[in-house]
């Protein structure tokens, strides 16, 4: 589990963190919601360890954040932000085998080489692994970073947006393999996402924040809802049950 009690992250006089805090349970998808400025890639980034908390603490497992061996953080958590632009030329398995790097520390071992080929297979990138980054399409980059994160075998993966600049058939490709992970083996998946349809179709637990705050929290049906979503959206809302799931209808 990942607790999160009373974090702040304050820039200039804005608390864009404010006094957050939540449980995350393991093997779910935990899906966080709001709008632009809401702090939620912001609490991604302070879980992670790639921003530093003003006040407040997380815990992993217990144990708090700043306590952890940055190898062993490696080892239990890993996170892909929104921006992955990398300049140098790299094939997907070049890319991939990055993962392994908290383990090998640059010398691949055979234990290495089976979790980078596992990694591969399992986001369907053997026909192309030895593709350059700059050859792929959208879906494709996407799926060959997430197999990056998925060869460093953290329990714990964070994703900002994973469905940026996604056409419709990519962002759902990813959203079900998402599914698979934590309904197969057993990972604790974190995500930031805009839309809220893919949200409710897809995740276990839903946290909506609103102006660095927690507005609700809550399973699919507590959070899907026409009341709070307008709290958390100031606008209004329909919601259609459609083959068990929520849909919202917003336009």
């Amino acid at each position: 589990m990942i607790e999160i009690v009373d974090l702040v992250k304050t820039y200039g006089n804005k608390n864009v963190v404010d006094k957050v805090s939540v449980k995350i349970e393991k093997g779910k998808i935990t899906s966080f919601i709001g709008p632009n400025g809401a702090g939620k890639s912001t609490l991604l980034s302070i879980i992670s360890r790639l921003l530093k908390g003003d006040a407040g603490k997380v815990l992993i497992e217990g144990k708090g954040l700043e306590a952890w061996n940055t190898n062993e953080l490696a080892k239990k958590l890993s996170i892909l932000k929104q921006t992955n632009h990398i300049s140098i030329r790299l094939t997907i398995r070049e890319l991939v085998s990055f993962g392994r790097f908290p383990y090998s520390q640059g010398k691949l071992t055979k234990e290495d080489t089976l979790y980078i080929d596992e990694a591969i297979e399992y986001m369907k990138l053997v026909d192309i692994q030895d593709k350059y980054l700059h050859q792929l399409s959208g879906g494709q980059r996407q799926r060959a970073y997430i197999a990056m994160v998925l060869a460093q075998r953290t329990e714990y993966i964070l994703l900002d947006e994973p469905l940026n600049n996604l056409d419709m058939k990519h962002a759902v490709e990813i959203m079900q393999l998402l599914r698979k992970l934590v309904d197969e083996l057993g990972k604790t998946v974190i995500l930031v996402l805009h839309d809220i349809n893919f949200a409710s179709c897809y995740s276990d637990y839903i946290v909506a924040l609103s102006d660095g705050r927690i507005i609700k929290e809550g399973q699919v049906q507590e959070i899907i809802d026409c009341k709070v979503l307008k709290d958390i959206y100031d606008m209004d809302f329909r919601v259609e049950d459609i083959e068990n799931n929520k849909i919202c209808i917003y336009f």
